[in-house]
């Protein structure tokens, strides 16, 4: 390690063969030599040194210049760069970068000049480093010197920030769409110069860092007529100061009349309108998802916020009733027999409840227990029919006592004894299941002869509708999705106290939410394991035929390892758009995975992607992506890698080697099997 921080490596003639300066990664120190077309990549987060999305590129034109540019899930390549949000504006093919130990860094053209100062620390006695931060922020950091110790040692203490660019990184994107600096839903404040992403009220991070985003703490509007939306009695607005979510409106209303009481009533009457912004007689209309969100004294809008009435305002409504029917009743003997009457219906309340618990025989302390009157109000004597599963039917809901939020209610067959043990299963463990990647149960019902199960609705739908209907969906938004998904099987494996084999991934049992997360569905076929298992016996066919195992046809042993196999084709399906069912039904040469192997291994990857420009143009990551989908899909269970591996490789933490064939068991002379 050289005096000026630079790493070296010598060979055993003591000449030098690496150098850390020649390789930068996210740092410049005082006297390092910074040469043309250097990129200086950003950190993925404090804690993670996977590269982030943001870059310093010293480039060749002698502009220095901050982008957004994601890198590829491939870890061999990176997004082409986005818009630029920072530059010097400097210019000249002779000029030069330094950075001296006084903590300036300046830029001098090929007289010698100083054309322009980028950074000026301003003093020899601190030790200085730049730095382009994970969150995009480019700044001069410096630490004192410790005069009692060695020369260019460092006192005890933290290093301070000098200078930073920009200023405020929550207003440099104005042109970027989606998650920039913080995700959907949410909006950015800067606090000492650092972005904080906060969610509006009644709002919600998806995780504790609010980097992913917010989702409401309702139901979204859905402009149906039973919609809270609908009901300009149930529908609220939180009014916010200099707060704006650029690029997320779909209309625009301007004229001298406009205010911003009126700009409020024509999102009021508007079922799609989820936010409206108002500045200078105009009025935006913005729908979900919304993007880009900031706050700041220079956004001189205001903006309003479509939420549903709370409950609070009810309870305070009822907690004032209260305290009057209390006040009156102290000063009368009926008090006494209230009294009476209240304590007899509480014994036979919890009388009757202990009964339908012990009956019941499981644990459910992390679910709703509903009657089924109560679910019977909520589907309207279940009358919308979202789906048919294998042990029931999956109707539409409305409960009330959730702020009208929208459910979808599972009645699970009553005459099947194995639907009767998958359900008491499903209470104890699913209930206590929590993961982004999952459909969340809200609650049950187990009164007499009917058994139901309450979930969150998704908005979206199946990915089936979403993979297989008329558009094709976004490449990149269809790696996220797979992504997601095998997060969720990771989770299910490994991560959940007890494991499930899920045994039936297919893309009608993946939903989407309304910002398009990909949620694991139908655990009504789950294979349950305790946590000291690792395999489970098989006790009969499960699954849907074109996503099988091959080890469901044999007497092998059933393990986590079905439920990468039909990862492996749902991620072929994610690929091409097709599905493989329909393509079997199609095709009387091969089944679908016969072609999309015999496609990648004649080089023809291209051939899967066919009519997809957006993929064409990110070749090496769909060759990627279906490697991991060949690996997934192997005969022999050993050689299919786990969950949790598969999320690596995808993710572009563990590189993806090249795959075998998948074995004779996905041959034509075997494909009369897929469309049964």
């Amino acid at each position: 390690m050289l005096d000026n921080g630079s790493f070296v490596l010598l060979d055993n003639t003591g000449k030098q063969v690496w150098e850390s300066f020649e390789e930068p990664t996210d740092t410049i120190l005082p006297g390092q030599n910074l040469n043309k077309s250097k990129d200086f990549r950003a950190r993925q987060s404090d804690t993670s040194f996977y590269d982030g999305s943001f870059q310093l590129s010293w480039q060749g034109d002698s502009n220095l210049v901050l982008y957004y540019s994601p890198k590829s899930s491939d870890e061999t390549s990176q997004s082409p760069k986005h818009d630029a949000y920072w530059a010097t504006g400097t210019f000249g093919t002779e000029s030069q970068l330094f950075f001296d130990e006084s903590g300036h860094m300046y830029i001098k053209n090929d007289s010698g000049v100083v054309i322009s100062e980028v950074l000026n620390g301003g003093s020899d006695e601190f030790l200085y480093m730049a730095r382009i931060d994970h969150d995009g922020v480019f700044r001069l950091y410096r630490h004192r010197k410790d005069e009692n110790a060695v020369a260019g040692s460092c006192s005890s203490g933290w290093w301070s920030v000098v200078q930073q660019y920009p200023q405020d990184i929550c207003l440099s994107f104005t042109r970027q769409t989606g998650n920039v600096i913080c995700g959907y839903n949410s909006y950015c404040v800067a606090i000492n110069g650092e972005p904080d992403c906060q969610c509006p009220d009644h709002y919600s991070p998806f995780e504790h860092d609010n980097l992913t985003g917010c989702r409401p703490d309702f139901p979204l509007p859905s402009c149906n007529k039973d919609g809270w939306e609908q009901n300009k009695d149930l529908v609220d607005f939180n009014e916010y100061s200099n707060l704006d979510w650029p690029l997320s409106d779909y209309d625009m209303l301007v004229g001298t009349a406009m205010d911003k009481h009126m700009c409020r009533q024509k999102c009021l009457e508007d079922c799609f309108c989820a936010v409206a912004i108002y500045g200078e007689e105009s009025c935006w209309k913005k729908k979900y998802p919304l993007s880009n969100g900031r706050k700041h004294p220079n956004v001189t809008r205001i903006a309003f916020v479509k939420v549903p009435k709370t409950n609070l305002k009810e309870g305070e409504r009822e907690n004032s009733s209260l305290v009057l029917v209390i006040s009156i009743l102290l000063g009368s003997s009926v008090f006494l027999n209230f009294l009476l009457l209240v304590a007899l219906f509480a014994a036979f309340f919890i009388f009757y409840h202990k009964k339908l618990l012990n009956n019941q025989n499981l644990s459910a302390s992390t679910t709703r227990y509903f009657t089924y009157k109560e679910l019977e109000e909520a589907t309207t004597g279940f009358k919308q029919m979202l789906g048919r599963g294998a042990f029931g039917t999956v109707y539409k809901g409305v409960l009330t006592s959730y702020t009208s939020r929208y459910v979808a209610v599972k009645r699970l067959d009553k005459v099947v004894q194995e639907g009767e043990k998958e359900f008491k299963t499903e209470v104890s463990v699913i209930g206590q299941t929590h993961h982004r990647n999952l459909v969340s149960l809200l609650g049950y019902c187990d009164e007499g002869e009917h058994r139901l199960l309450v979930y969150e609705y998704m908005s979206n739908g199946s990915l089936a509708s979403f993979l297989f209907g008329i558009s094709r969906p976004h490449w990149n938004q269809r790696v996220q999705i797979a992504l997601g998904i095998a997060r969720g099987l990771t989770y299910l494996h490994e991560e959940c106290s007890t494991q499930i084999i899920h045994c039936d991934i297919k893309p009608q049992n993946i939903l989407l939410d309304e910002l398009f997360t990909p949620r694991i569905a139908d655990f009504g076929l789950a294979k349950l394991l305790l946590a000291e298992q690792s395999k489970a016996a098989k006790t009969g066919l499960r699954g849907t035929i074109g996503y099988f195992a091959p080890e469901w046809f044999r007497k092998a042993s059933i393990t986590t390892k079905v439920d990468v196999y039909s990862f492996g084709v749902v991620l072929l399906e994610i690929i091409c758009c097709k599905s493989s069912v329909a393509f079997a039904m199609e095709s009387e040469e091969e089944a679908f995975i016969d072609w999309a192997y015999r496609c990648y291994s004649q080089g023809k990857v291209v051939k899967l992607v066919e009519n997809d420009e957006e993929a064409k143009n990110d070749m090496k990551r769909v060759e990627k992506v279906v490697m991991v989908a060949i690996w997934c899909i192997q005969e022999d269970p050993s050689l299919r890698p786990s969950m949790k591996k598969v999320t690596q490789m995808l993710e572009g933490v563990t590189t993806v080697s090249v795959p075998p064939r998948p074995s004779i068991f996905t041959t034509s002379s075997f494909k009369t099997s897929f469309i049964l």
